[in-house]
């Protein structure tokens, strides 16, 4: 049998990725105040060592909401990268702290869920490509199949043609996902793409701590 690893607790996982945090920062040479650190653990469904309503009242009063989230979002992704080369053993406590929070709606969560502003991970560009080769490989075999299916393809346009206003409805409520939902949309694709990916190289981190 496999050692159980304890889960963490919400204390726990938010204690570790602040400290992360704060330590990538010190590497960078970025100022990283105690209010910032405090607004780290900000929730209003869950445990928050302060009175939340104090605490968002006297950050908004010195920061800008905006800026602070593009900034821990672009520290946090950057530790994680870190400690991807540095510390298996570490990482894989980052990833049962980020599972751990997906059980609730933590401020910190929002952050890490972020992309970085003005740069893209070096899986961005791969998932980019990959796409890219896939549609010319998709292209590429509907020119090669086209003719032995051609009965087939028949079928399919006239039912196009029939079921237009379904094909629209579809693409319209994917355009309208995307134009009021984009977070949610973008981390479905990751996901998507992740797990795609998945199949055909090593598995995901969090199975580490099963």
């Amino acid at each position: 049998m496999k050692p159980t690893i304890r889960p963490m607790t919400i204390r726990e996982a938010k204690d570790f990725l602040v400290a992360q945090t704060a330590e990538q920062a010190a590497l960078e040479g970025v100022p990283l105040s105690d209010l910032e650190r405090r607004m780290m653990y900000f929730t209003e469904s869950s445990y928050v060592p302060e009175d939340p309503i104090k605490l968002n009242e006297e950050f908004e009063a010195e920061y800008d909401s905006d800026e602070y989230e593009s900034k821990i979002s672009r520290l946090l992704h950057h530790a994680y990268r870190r400690l991807r080369k540095e510390n298996d053993a570490v990482r894989k406590n980052w990833n049962l702290a980020i599972k751990c929070l997906r059980r609730g709606d933590h401020y910190l969560l929002v952050m890490w869920d972020l992309a970085s502003s003005g740069e893209k991970s070096p899986g961005d560009s791969l998932k980019l490509i990959a796409s890219s080769l896939g549609l010319a490989a998709l292209a590429i075999l509907a020119a090669f199949i086209a003719p032995k299916f051609e009965v087939q393809w028949r079928w399919f346009q006239e039912a196009a043609q029939t079921h237009w206003h379904v094909l629209f409805g579809m693409f319209i409520a994917i355009f309208l996902g995307v134009l009021f939902f984009p977070r949610r949309v973008g981390n479905a694709m990751d996901w998507l793409l992740d797990h795609t990916f998945g199949l055909f190289g090593p598995k995901e981190d969090e199975k580490d701590s099963e």
